[in-house]
């Protein structure tokens, strides 16, 4: 509180006093105050709301607030026939002050989560211990701040049927960090539903998000943005949030690990000013970072860039960046509508958060034929499944051929710590594997020697327990051209996920799982991790 606030206070103190009748204590000029903790026990200066400020022999003098009530007065001098009982009135501000000096702040101390310690139960049982003991706030702001030291994607909160779980996604892969009681879980769900704009007694699925500045006891600043999904289970409800890195410089096309060639083919779509380009996979593979990533490389004084998102999960300078909430009840349709507005607002580039529904799918297909560069999300499992499952929500569309510009599948995968992998010579099953799928190289592709094949596993250090850090990506991707264009524009019955996938491999494609296979043989991960993610 500043001086003049407390002046302030103090002075209304003051003048209260005087309509009651009573002495005034102004507790701000007591410059070493005088504490009687053998008079009255902690517990009871927090029930009854008094302080003793003198003591002695024949007289007891306490400050009282504006919520002492008069039976605590009366009882007070009822308890102490021996002394003279008198009381004034202080600020609020001033007991509060003096019950810092009788019952101190317990001092916290967070404890720091590094991976080499994650998973651990010596870990889990410290962090549990002290998460009883924190603000319900700096439960959320702790986890929060933690999570981005371990660079984890989301923090995942589990009802069981004894406690509540909690668990960091770091590098694709959930690690143990705490349990909850359920009481204690209550209070931080309610801080959580009250920051993401949710209900903590809803028995329904929900979404929110959460953008906000907390400091804790221990005077750390942390920066909390997480998209928050709720889901009801038999034990209670479960909250998964995923966490936004806030750094604009990680949102570049040159941090996406993109190959020379994928990136030609990027640069080349995404300077021209009409088309649509889906980047598809499932939830956590970094379709929005890859998208983020062109909006930010494009962004420009020459260009108008409009978003449509569910939420917007980080704003960008330049970019008019529109949130729809389609959980809203009567918003079904509300991606589709925005769409069709912001269009209305002569945009070079817009991008789509998501393609959820047919409304949304045509409009954005007409978009792109009406001269403007659309991007989008999709979730389907590989890039020729996202053109089948886009016309299983639209059905036979001409538009397809013309509309679409380039189509991205990308996984995620662990990469092996340089600094601990360990060379082994493979076996002939893993020779066997490896063969099999170099074989279904495009022909002009140079394939790799596999003679004498070594393959790396993951090692351990006193840092580093898993052998892991940091994440790959894998990604597969065509453009409507060549043996694709010509399949799509002279077949007219339903074209299978196989099919395109053919043509796009004639075309030069490489699929996920080639491109997983070859980062396996220059030791960037392991054959267990691709066919994990990739399957």
């Amino acid at each position: 509180m500043s001086q003049s606030a407390r002046q302030e206070e103090e002075t209304n103190t003051q003048r209260r006093a005087q309509v009651l009748g009573l002495q005034y204590i102004d507790t701000s000029l007591v410059a070493a105050p005088k504490l009687y903790p053998d008079l009255l026990s902690n517990d009871e200066l927090y029930k009854l709301k008094v302080i003793p400020v003198m003591y002695d022999r024949s007289h007891i003098l306490f400050g009282i607030t504006n919520t002492t009530s008069q039976q605590t007065m009366k009882t007070l001098g009822q308890r102490f026939l021996d002394q003279r009982v008198s009381f004034g009135l202080i600020s609020e501000t001033g007991y509060s002050n003096y019950m810092k000096l009788y019952d101190p702040p317990k001092q916290v101390v967070y404890e720091n989560i590094a991976l080499n310690t994650a998973g651990s139960q010596n870990l889990i049982e410290k962090v549990s211990a002290m998460l009883k003991e924190i603000k319900p706030d700096d439960m959320l702001a702790y986890l929060v701040e933690q999570a981005h030291s371990l660079s984890a994607s989301d923090i995942h909160m589990e009802s069981q049927h004894d406690n509540v779980r909690i668990r960091f996604r770091i590098d694709g892969v959930l690690h143990p960090i705490g349990t909850l009681e359920f009481e204690r879980y209550r209070t931080l769900l309610a801080v959580v539903a009250s920051a993401g704009n949710i209900s903590a007694s809803d028995q329904n699925a929900q979404q929110g998000h959460i953008s906000e500045d907390v400091t804790m006891a221990d005077g750390t600043k942390v920066r909390v943005n997480v998209r928050l999904e709720t889901t009801p289970t038999v034990n209670g409800t479960d909250v998964v949030m995923r966490l936004f890195n806030l750094n604009a410089d990680n949102y570049t096309l040159d941090r996406l690990g993109l190959s020379p060639d994928e990136r030609a083919v990027v640069d080349e779509i995404i300077t021209k000013p009409t088309g649509l380009v889906l980047v598809v996979g499932p939830t956590g593979s970094g379709k929005t970072t890859t998208l983020y990533s062109i909006l930010n490389t494009l962004n420009s004084e020459e260009r108008k860039i409009i978003t449509v998102e569910d939420p917007v999960e980080y704003q960008f300078p330049g970019i008019v960046q529109i949130s729809v909430d389609t959980h809203a009840a009567g918003n079904d349709g509300s991606f589709a509508e925005r769409l069709r507005a912001i269009l209305r607002l002569d945009p070079d580039i817009v991008m789509v958060g998501e393609i959820r529904d047919n409304d949304t799918a045509k409009t954005a297909l007409q978009a792109s034929l009406t001269g403007h560069l659309v991007l989008s999300t999709f979730h389907a499992s590989s890039a020729a499944a996202a053109l089948t499952r886009l016309e299983d929500i639209i059905g036979q569309n001409p538009l397809f051929v013309s509309a679409i510009r380039l189509v991205m599948a990308q996984r995620l995968i662990r990469k092996l710590d340089d600094s601990v992998k360990q060379s082994y010579p493979a076996t002939e099953a893993e020779v066997a594997t490896i063969k099999g799928v170099l074989d279904t190289l495009p022909a002009s592709f140079q394939k790799p020697d596999i003679s004498n094949l070594q393959l790396f596993k993951p090692g351990s250090s006193p840092e580093n327990p898993y052998g892991f850090s940091g994440q790959l990506a894998l990604r597969e991707q065509f453009t409507m051209d060549g043996a694709i264009r010509t399949l799509l524009e002279t077949q007219h019955t339903i074209i299978s996920a196989q099919a395109i996938e053919e043509a796009a491999i004639k075309s030069g494609m490489l699929t996920m799982l080639q491109k997983g296979i070859l980062k396996v043989i220059a030791g960037e991960t392991t054959l267990d991790e691709v066919y994990r993610v990739v399957g």
